[in-house]
């Protein structure tokens, strides 16, 4: 998972395929369930902000970063998975509304819902008629099964996530999450490239999952964009393959234009997209401009002079902005300051000294202080809600607990941690290393756990990698962590999609850690927790799925493996000309395909 690494996450509601409730239905929505505001700080969380039908005019997108990748199989980064909105679709899709609703899940190219049957193993989906890609071609239900199957070729297709490798590999993968069964369409020996045997296409319209285990939030897996259908020739010829994500050929309202990575990108209208087909999309902007732009005070500046209209990245506004912000109310009727969906906490190694002792575990739970380590990250606004739970407000199960009530003012129970580290056979402290990031928010919340930890004897020692490689190769590597002693590691998480398994499944399932590329930074093994996740995805409704991951919750953090502090928010700011404006629940962040300008 990347998402967690980078940007923001989705916001959850249950499961689809359990409620019909939560957006089965063929509405992909318009805006706002019918609410509306003229503008209003946080206005845009639950209303749509000058609403508006009138098309014309170019949006203007700015960021410190591009894409990842442009290409729908291979994209992970939150603000991607929103702006692939514009120029994909694929199965299913985030219902387009402001509000906790916006979580949902609608049918985008389907028909309707996939339909499970064989105890959740078999999903079903139809897809509409007359769809095109942008070069004219005709859409069917091959393309669609070949777009899944190219998430397969790790070796070309790689970044993005790797779900439907998971549940759809014939007789399941290795150990390191390959699938040996079936190597991708590019090294397919059948002659259209369409050999996965778990995915059927009887007809045309016709899309069959057969998965190797039962699923039930698989709606939420086929509105990623790797669902996306994809030119099958397009694809083999030498534009194709690695090389899609610079010239894609997808299927939504917009096109690429022109595009220099790393610099700047183009969006035009696509002739071929057909407004009857999609749920949601408007379509209002006759073009889209992103460009890039490393200087972030900057992209800031423009926003405020509206000579920018949104920074796509989601993650708020600078320090200095956000002042700015706060003190002009003209600019605060431009702001929103939503949940991101991330956690924010500390991983503690159950397999590093002394954290292998759970009272060591509780002496840290008890004396970390989250009122200074909130103010490190930008304060209430700029840097998130104290947090005291994994599972946080926009995520399926969420319930309101404290196992470690570290003081009224959650700046530590120093008390109560003395008496942890006594339990624990270490009555005066001790010495572990900390790690984070070399930049950014990282350092300073390090430095503020330090202090924290100080004031019962625990003595920190801290240890900073890159930020582009510190999941993945710094902390992401359970055998580098115990051989160099790394105890705490600072660390946030984001559902890849907005239910309890997109949350949980990859940072607290002992069967999920992995010797590279780990997410279970704590190595947590717990035989309760395993056996309530099996419990929670065997639900048949969505009120004991959502009860059973509050359960999950509760036994991860009698583990006292996770340190969580903060709910993540950002102060999001957009231009005085922008139209059509609400933040998705899917995303935590505007809803890019569904805004106007003037």
């Amino acid at each position: 998972m990347r998402r967690h690494r980078l940007l923001a996450a989705a916001v959850p509601v249950a499961v689809l395929a359990l409620a019909a409730a939560c957006g089965s239905s063929g509405s992909g929505g318009g805006g706002g369930g019918g609410k509306t505001a003229s503008s209003g700080y946080n206005a845009a969380l639950n209303a749509v902000v000058n609403p508006s039908t009138a098309k014309g005019g170019t949006l203007q997108l700015a960021s410190t970063g591009d894409c990842d990748y442009w290409d729908p199989a291979r994209t992970y980064y939150a603000f991607c998975w929103n702006l692939q909105r514009m120029v994909s679709r694929g199965l299913m899709a985030y219902k387009a509304v402001a509000g906790p609703d916006g979580a949902s899940v609608v049918p985008d190219i389907a028909e309707e819902a996939g339909k499970a049957s064989d105890g959740n193993k078999t999903w079903t989906y139809k897809i509409k008629k007359g769809l095109k890609f942008s070069d004219g071609s005709p859409i069917t239900s091959e393309n669609v099964k070949y777009g899944v199957e190219r998430i397969f070729a790790g070796d070309i297709i790689n970044g993005g996530p790797t779900y439907m490798v998971t549940f759809l590999c014939p007789g399941g993968t290795k150990p390191d999450g390959s699938c040996p069964a079936y190597l991708g369409p590019y090294k397919d020996k059948d002659p259209k490239h369409l050999g996965l045997t778990t995915i059927e296409t009887p007809d045309a319209q016709t899309i069959i999952f057969k998965l190797n285990q039962a699923f039930g939030d698989f709606n939420y897996l086929a509105a990623m964009p790797g669902t996306t259908p994809i030119p099958i020739a397009y694809d083999q010829s030498a534009k194709g393959g690695a090389k899609f994500t610079f010239a894609p050929i997808l299927n939504g309202p917009y096109k690429v234009g022109s595009y220099q990575p790393g610099k700047k990108m183009t969006l035009v209208r696509n002739p071929n997209w057909d407004p009857a087909t999609d749920p949601f999309r408007k379509a209002l902007p006759d073009s889209v401009v992103f460009t890039v732009n490393s200087n972030a005070q900057d992209v800031d500046n423009r926003i405020v002079a509206n000579t920018v209209d949104v920074d796509p990245g989601g993650t708020g506004v600078q320090v200095a902005t956000q002042q700015r912000v706060l003190r002009d109310n003209n600019l605060k009727a431009r702001a929103d300051n939503p949940f991101t969906g991330f956690t924010r906490y500390f991983a503690l190694e159950t397999k590093v000294p002394p954290f292998d002792n759970i009272h060591c575990r509780k002496a840290v739970e008890y004396a970390i202080n989250k009122v200074d380590i909130q103010t490190a990250r930008g304060g209430p606004i700029g840097g998130g809600a104290i947090g005291t739970t994994m599972l946080n407000p926009n995520v399926q199960g969420y319930t309101s607990f404290d196992l470690y009530p570290n003081g009224a003012d959650h700046r530590g129970d120093l008390t109560q941690a003395k008496s942890e580290l006594a339990a624990c056979g270490k009555p005066n402290g001790f010495s572990t290393k900390l790690t984070t990031t070399n930049a950014g928010k990282g350092p300073p919340v390090a430095e503020a756990a330090q202090a924290a930890l100080r004031r019962v004897g625990i003595k920190v020692t801290i240890e900073q990698g890159d930020p582009a490689s510190y999941y993945s190769q710094f902390i992401g590597a359970p055998a580098t962590n115990r051989s160099k002693g790394y105890g705490i590691m600072v660390a946030g998480w984001g559902a890849d999609f907005p239910t309890g398994y997109g949350f949980f499944s990859q940072i607290v399932d002992g069967r999920t850690i992995k010797p590279q590329g780990n997410s279970n930074y704590a190595e947590l093994n717990s035989t309760k927790v395993n056996d309530l996740i099996d419990k929670a995805n065997a639900a048949t409704s969505a009120e004991e799925a959502s009860k059973t991951w509050g359960d999950v919750d509760k036994a991860v953090m009698e583990e006292a493996a996770e340190v969580p502090y903060l709910y993540d928010k950002a102060l999001l700011l957009h231009s005085s000309r922008l139209k059509n404006i609400y933040v998705t629940a899917a995303f935590g962040m505007y809803d890019y395909q569904a805004l106007g300008v003037a």
